[in-house]
Protein backbone atom coordinates (compact mmCIF):
# COMPACT_ATOMS: atom_id res chain seq x y z
CA UNK A 1 0.00 0.00 0.00
CA UNK A 2 1.28 3.37 -0.76
CA UNK A 3 0.66 6.49 1.72
CA UNK A 4 -0.62 9.35 0.15
CA UNK A 5 0.40 12.77 1.97
CA UNK A 6 -2.59 15.02 2.53
CA UNK A 7 -2.10 18.70 1.79
CA UNK A 8 -4.37 20.78 3.89
CA UNK A 9 -5.54 24.21 3.08
CA UNK A 10 -3.39 27.58 3.99
CA UNK A 11 0.03 24.74 4.34
CA UNK A 12 3.04 25.31 6.20
CA UNK A 13 6.00 24.62 3.69
CA UNK A 14 9.39 23.55 5.37
CA UNK A 15 11.97 24.82 3.18
CA UNK A 16 15.27 23.30 3.75
CA UNK A 17 18.19 22.01 1.48
CA UNK A 18 19.63 18.88 1.22
CA UNK A 19 21.62 19.33 -1.71
CA UNK A 20 22.83 22.94 -2.40
CA UNK A 21 21.55 25.92 -0.52
CA UNK A 22 21.64 29.24 -2.06
CA UNK A 23 24.81 31.52 -2.16
CA UNK A 24 24.12 35.29 -0.09
CA UNK A 25 24.32 36.81 -4.05
CA UNK A 26 20.42 35.58 -4.58
CA UNK A 27 18.80 34.82 -1.46
CA UNK A 28 16.36 37.35 -2.83
CA UNK A 29 14.86 34.25 -4.73
CA UNK A 30 14.26 32.52 -1.83
CA UNK A 31 12.62 35.82 -0.66
CA UNK A 32 10.71 36.25 -3.73
CA UNK A 33 9.41 32.56 -3.47
CA UNK A 34 8.66 32.64 -0.25
CA UNK A 35 6.50 36.02 -0.93
CA UNK A 36 4.89 33.88 -3.89
CA UNK A 37 3.84 31.25 -1.37
CA UNK A 38 2.53 33.23 1.03
CA UNK A 39 0.20 35.23 -1.67
CA UNK A 40 -1.23 31.71 -1.82
CA UNK A 41 -2.11 31.40 2.07
CA UNK A 42 0.79 29.35 2.50
CA UNK A 43 3.32 29.89 4.94
CA UNK A 44 6.74 28.79 4.66
CA UNK A 45 9.13 28.22 7.26
CA UNK A 46 12.72 28.34 6.14
CA UNK A 47 15.34 26.27 7.44
CA UNK A 48 19.39 27.47 8.01
CA UNK A 49 20.64 25.30 5.48
CA UNK A 50 18.97 27.20 2.86
CA UNK A 51 20.72 30.42 3.20
CA UNK A 52 24.68 28.95 3.24
CA UNK A 53 26.92 27.22 0.79
CA UNK A 54 30.49 25.96 0.56
CA UNK A 55 32.17 23.55 -1.52
CA UNK A 56 29.12 22.24 -3.46
CA UNK A 57 27.05 21.86 -0.78
CA UNK A 58 24.62 23.68 1.59
CA UNK A 59 26.18 22.34 4.76
CA UNK A 60 27.95 18.71 6.26
CA UNK A 61 25.43 15.74 5.42
CA UNK A 62 25.02 15.65 9.18
CA UNK A 63 23.99 19.13 9.68
CA UNK A 64 21.24 18.97 6.82
CA UNK A 65 19.77 15.55 8.08
CA UNK A 66 19.44 17.14 11.30
CA UNK A 67 17.30 20.01 9.61
CA UNK A 68 15.62 17.53 7.35
CA UNK A 69 14.68 15.20 10.19
CA UNK A 70 13.21 18.10 12.30
CA UNK A 71 11.20 19.04 9.40
CA UNK A 72 9.86 15.77 8.54
CA UNK A 73 9.32 14.83 12.08
CA UNK A 74 6.97 18.25 12.61
CA UNK A 75 3.58 17.59 12.43
CA UNK A 76 2.70 21.26 11.57
CA UNK A 77 4.43 20.95 8.23
CA UNK A 78 2.70 19.52 5.53
CA UNK A 79 5.22 20.22 2.55
CA UNK A 80 8.47 20.10 2.33
CA UNK A 81 9.92 22.65 -0.59
CA UNK A 82 13.93 22.64 -1.17
CA UNK A 83 15.02 25.91 -2.91
CA UNK A 84 16.88 23.61 -5.99
CA UNK A 85 18.83 20.35 -6.46
CA UNK A 86 22.48 20.14 -6.65
CA UNK A 87 25.40 17.67 -6.48
CA UNK A 88 25.97 16.10 -3.12
CA UNK A 89 22.05 15.08 -1.63
CA UNK A 90 23.07 11.44 -1.45
CA UNK A 91 25.75 12.01 1.82
CA UNK A 92 23.04 12.54 3.65
CA UNK A 93 20.67 9.62 3.62
CA UNK A 94 22.94 7.35 5.99
CA UNK A 95 21.97 10.03 8.87
CA UNK A 96 18.34 10.31 7.73
CA UNK A 97 15.79 8.87 10.04
CA UNK A 98 13.65 6.90 7.69
CA UNK A 99 11.56 5.29 10.22
CA UNK A 100 10.36 8.16 12.31
CA UNK A 101 9.41 9.51 9.21
CA UNK A 102 5.80 11.27 8.86
CA UNK A 103 3.62 11.18 5.44
CA UNK A 104 3.95 14.58 4.06
CA UNK A 105 4.52 15.91 0.38
CA UNK A 106 7.76 16.35 -0.78
CA UNK A 107 8.38 17.97 -3.83
CA UNK A 108 11.90 18.64 -6.40
CA UNK A 109 13.68 17.52 -8.85
CA UNK A 110 17.57 17.14 -10.05
CA UNK A 111 19.33 16.23 -7.05
CA UNK A 112 16.62 15.72 -4.92
CA UNK A 113 15.13 13.08 -6.89
CA UNK A 114 16.99 10.88 -5.42
CA UNK A 115 15.70 11.26 -1.63
CA UNK A 116 12.31 11.45 -3.15
CA UNK A 117 12.95 7.68 -4.65
CA UNK A 118 15.15 6.29 -1.27
CA UNK A 119 11.55 7.76 1.04
CA UNK A 120 9.07 5.97 -1.65
CA UNK A 121 11.10 2.44 -1.72
CA UNK A 122 11.84 2.70 1.99
CA UNK A 123 8.83 3.68 3.91
CA UNK A 124 6.16 3.81 1.07
CA UNK A 125 5.22 7.45 0.94
CA UNK A 126 4.49 9.09 -2.36
CA UNK A 127 6.94 11.50 -2.82
CA UNK A 128 6.27 14.34 -6.30
CA UNK A 129 9.07 14.98 -8.80
CA UNK A 130 8.78 18.75 -10.28
CA UNK A 131 9.55 22.19 -9.74
CA UNK A 132 11.57 23.30 -7.40
CA UNK A 133 11.07 26.49 -4.80
CA UNK A 134 12.87 28.62 -6.74
CA UNK A 135 11.15 28.73 -9.92
CA UNK A 136 7.64 29.39 -8.59
CA UNK A 137 9.05 32.80 -7.85
CA UNK A 138 7.65 34.76 -10.83
CA UNK A 139 4.22 36.78 -10.98
CA UNK A 140 3.08 33.72 -12.19
CA UNK A 141 3.70 30.15 -13.44
CA UNK A 142 2.92 28.18 -17.21
CA UNK A 143 0.08 26.19 -16.69
CA UNK A 144 1.99 23.14 -16.89
CA UNK A 145 4.39 23.94 -13.59
CA UNK A 146 1.11 25.08 -12.01
CA UNK A 147 -0.58 21.67 -11.46
CA UNK A 148 1.69 21.03 -8.89
CA UNK A 149 -0.61 22.51 -6.27
CA UNK A 150 -3.55 20.47 -7.85
CA UNK A 151 -1.88 17.06 -8.13
CA UNK A 152 -0.40 17.85 -4.14
CA UNK A 153 -3.94 19.06 -3.53
CA UNK A 154 -5.45 15.26 -4.54
CA UNK A 155 -6.73 13.06 -2.27
CA UNK A 156 -6.24 9.23 -1.90
CA UNK A 157 -8.32 7.63 -4.63
CA UNK A 158 -8.50 10.47 -6.96
CA UNK A 159 -7.45 10.77 -10.47
CA UNK A 160 -5.37 14.07 -11.55
CA UNK A 161 -4.83 14.18 -15.64
CA UNK A 162 -1.89 16.30 -17.08
CA UNK A 163 -1.21 16.53 -20.64
CA UNK A 164 1.93 17.61 -22.71
CA UNK A 165 2.70 21.91 -22.12
CA UNK A 166 2.12 23.92 -25.73
CA UNK A 167 6.17 25.20 -25.39
CA UNK A 168 9.53 24.70 -23.70
CA UNK A 169 11.87 26.60 -22.38
CA UNK A 170 15.16 25.80 -25.04
CA UNK A 171 18.43 27.25 -22.38
CA UNK A 172 18.01 29.30 -19.56
CA UNK A 173 17.97 32.94 -19.66
CA UNK A 174 18.85 33.99 -15.59
CA UNK A 175 19.81 37.28 -17.00
CA UNK A 176 16.77 38.30 -18.67
CA UNK A 177 13.79 37.65 -16.02
CA UNK A 178 10.74 37.33 -17.15
CA UNK A 179 7.16 37.86 -15.39
CA UNK A 180 6.48 33.55 -15.28
CA UNK A 181 10.17 32.29 -14.56
CA UNK A 182 10.36 30.84 -18.03
CA UNK A 183 10.86 31.30 -21.48
CA UNK A 184 8.74 28.99 -23.17
CA UNK A 185 9.84 29.56 -26.73
CA UNK A 186 10.14 26.20 -28.46
CA UNK A 187 6.93 23.65 -29.61
CA UNK A 188 6.43 20.80 -27.18
CA UNK A 189 6.69 17.70 -29.24
CA UNK A 190 6.61 14.12 -27.23
CA UNK A 191 7.74 11.74 -29.72
CA UNK A 192 7.75 7.66 -29.54
CA UNK A 193 10.24 5.24 -30.84
CA UNK A 194 7.62 3.50 -32.47
CA UNK A 195 6.73 6.74 -34.36
CA UNK A 196 3.15 5.81 -33.49
CA UNK A 197 0.96 6.19 -30.65
CA UNK A 198 1.83 4.56 -27.34
CA UNK A 199 -0.33 3.10 -24.02
CA UNK A 200 0.87 1.98 -21.18
CA UNK A 201 0.46 2.07 -17.20
CA UNK A 202 2.07 1.04 -14.26
CA UNK A 203 3.42 2.51 -10.69
CA UNK A 204 5.38 5.80 -11.55
CA UNK A 205 9.13 5.15 -10.16
CA UNK A 206 11.87 7.61 -11.42
CA UNK A 207 13.82 10.65 -11.29
CA UNK A 208 16.93 12.29 -12.53
CA UNK A 209 19.03 9.42 -13.71
CA UNK A 210 22.42 10.70 -12.89
CA UNK A 211 21.78 10.43 -9.49
CA UNK A 212 19.12 7.90 -8.96
CA UNK A 213 21.51 5.00 -10.51
CA UNK A 214 23.94 5.56 -7.58
CA UNK A 215 21.02 4.10 -5.05
CA UNK A 216 21.40 0.82 -6.95
CA UNK A 217 22.77 -1.71 -4.62
CA UNK A 218 22.33 0.16 -1.36
CA UNK A 219 19.44 0.14 0.78
CA UNK A 220 17.83 3.22 -0.79
CA UNK A 221 17.85 1.40 -3.81
CA UNK A 222 16.04 -1.76 -3.18
CA UNK A 223 12.68 -2.53 -5.26
CA UNK A 224 11.43 -5.63 -3.54
CA UNK A 225 9.85 -3.64 -0.63
CA UNK A 226 8.02 -1.65 -3.33
CA UNK A 227 6.94 -4.52 -5.44
CA UNK A 228 5.50 -6.08 -2.49
CA UNK A 229 3.33 -2.90 -1.16
CA UNK A 230 2.12 -2.64 -4.75
CA UNK A 231 1.61 -6.25 -5.44
CA UNK A 232 4.27 -6.59 -7.79
CA UNK A 233 2.07 -4.34 -10.31
CA UNK A 234 3.69 -2.88 -13.59
CA UNK A 235 5.93 -0.30 -13.44
CA UNK A 236 6.56 3.15 -15.36
CA UNK A 237 9.91 5.05 -15.06
CA UNK A 238 10.14 8.75 -15.43
CA UNK A 239 13.84 9.49 -16.39
CA UNK A 240 15.53 12.79 -17.11
CA UNK A 241 19.21 13.29 -17.95
CA UNK A 242 21.01 16.69 -16.63
CA UNK A 243 24.58 16.19 -17.39
CA UNK A 244 26.04 12.94 -18.80
CA UNK A 245 27.01 12.38 -22.22
CA UNK A 246 24.87 8.92 -24.36
CA UNK A 247 27.16 6.72 -23.74
CA UNK A 248 27.08 7.62 -19.49
CA UNK A 249 23.57 7.24 -20.16
CA UNK A 250 23.72 4.05 -21.77
CA UNK A 251 25.97 2.82 -19.17
CA UNK A 252 23.56 4.20 -16.17
CA UNK A 253 20.37 2.18 -18.16
CA UNK A 254 22.24 -0.88 -18.47
CA UNK A 255 23.17 -0.93 -14.82
CA UNK A 256 19.44 -0.05 -13.83
CA UNK A 257 18.92 -3.22 -15.89
CA UNK A 258 21.52 -6.07 -14.58
CA UNK A 259 20.15 -4.59 -10.98
CA UNK A 260 16.55 -5.75 -12.37
CA UNK A 261 14.93 -2.04 -12.13
CA UNK A 262 12.94 -3.01 -15.48
CA UNK A 263 11.68 -6.31 -14.27
CA UNK A 264 7.75 -5.97 -15.24
CA UNK A 265 8.38 -2.33 -16.61
CA UNK A 266 5.55 -1.61 -18.65
CA UNK A 267 7.22 1.68 -20.46
CA UNK A 268 9.68 4.60 -20.06
CA UNK A 269 9.30 7.82 -20.65
CA UNK A 270 12.43 9.94 -21.01
CA UNK A 271 12.47 14.06 -20.60
CA UNK A 272 13.79 16.70 -22.88
CA UNK A 273 17.77 17.30 -21.71
CA UNK A 274 20.53 19.87 -22.85
CA UNK A 275 22.88 17.11 -22.16
CA UNK A 276 22.28 13.72 -24.24
CA UNK A 277 25.67 14.77 -26.50
CA UNK A 278 26.52 12.25 -28.72
CA UNK A 279 29.27 9.95 -28.52
CA UNK A 280 30.72 9.29 -32.04
CA UNK A 281 27.60 9.49 -33.50
CA UNK A 282 25.93 7.86 -30.86
CA UNK A 283 22.96 9.68 -30.09
CA UNK A 284 20.18 9.84 -27.49
CA UNK A 285 17.23 8.36 -30.33
CA UNK A 286 19.99 5.48 -30.52
CA UNK A 287 19.94 4.62 -26.76
CA UNK A 288 15.98 5.11 -26.86
CA UNK A 289 15.77 2.71 -29.81
CA UNK A 290 17.97 0.08 -28.33
CA UNK A 291 16.57 0.24 -24.54
CA UNK A 292 12.99 -0.16 -26.27
CA UNK A 293 14.31 -3.34 -28.50
CA UNK A 294 16.03 -4.86 -25.11
CA UNK A 295 12.74 -4.17 -22.88
CA UNK A 296 10.75 -4.76 -25.74
CA UNK A 297 8.42 -2.12 -23.84
CA UNK A 298 7.27 1.28 -25.10
CA UNK A 299 9.72 4.33 -24.91
CA UNK A 300 8.52 7.83 -24.88
CA UNK A 301 10.85 11.00 -24.98
CA UNK A 302 11.15 14.67 -24.88
CA UNK A 303 8.40 14.68 -22.95
CA UNK A 304 7.70 17.66 -19.63
CA UNK A 305 10.44 16.35 -16.95
CA UNK A 306 13.64 17.75 -15.86
CA UNK A 307 15.88 20.55 -16.52
CA UNK A 308 14.30 21.32 -19.48
CA UNK A 309 11.24 22.87 -18.43
CA UNK A 310 8.16 22.93 -17.80
CA UNK A 311 7.83 19.82 -15.15
CA UNK A 312 4.75 17.68 -15.16
CA UNK A 313 4.39 16.70 -11.40
CA UNK A 314 5.23 13.05 -11.56
CA UNK A 315 4.41 10.85 -7.93
CA UNK A 316 6.71 8.34 -7.61
CA UNK A 317 3.99 5.43 -6.14
CA UNK A 318 1.14 6.83 -7.97
CA UNK A 319 -0.72 4.29 -10.80
CA UNK A 320 -0.39 6.01 -13.87
CA UNK A 321 -1.72 5.51 -17.08
CA UNK A 322 0.13 7.05 -19.96
CA UNK A 323 -0.87 7.98 -23.78
CA UNK A 324 1.70 9.44 -26.18
CA UNK A 325 1.12 10.15 -29.91
CA UNK A 326 1.08 13.39 -32.53
CA UNK A 327 2.78 14.80 -30.52
CA UNK A 328 0.77 14.89 -27.62
CA UNK A 329 0.63 13.10 -24.13
CA UNK A 330 -1.24 12.45 -21.38
CA UNK A 331 -0.65 10.83 -18.49
CA UNK A 332 -3.32 9.92 -15.82
CA UNK A 333 -2.21 9.50 -12.11
CA UNK A 334 -4.78 7.42 -9.71
CA UNK A 335 -3.51 7.65 -5.64
CA UNK A 336 -4.65 4.37 -4.85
Amino acid sequence: MIQYPNLQINPVIGVTAPSSGVPEELHMLVHQAAARLKEKGMIPIVGDTVWTQEKAKSAPAKVRAAEWNQMMADDSIHLIFPPWGGELLIEMLPYVDFDAMKPKWILGYSDCSAMLLAVTLKTGIATSHGTNLIDIRGEYSDGTTARWLDVLSAKKGDDIVQTSSDHYQKKWQHDNPSPCVFHLTEKTEWKTVSGGPETFSGRLLGGCIDVIHHLIGTEYGDLSSFRERTNNEQVVWFLENCEMNTTSLKRSLVQMKLAGWFHNCSGIMFGRSAANDPVEGYTAEDVYREIADELQIPVVYDIDCGHVPPQITFVNGAFAEVEAGSGKGTVRQTFK
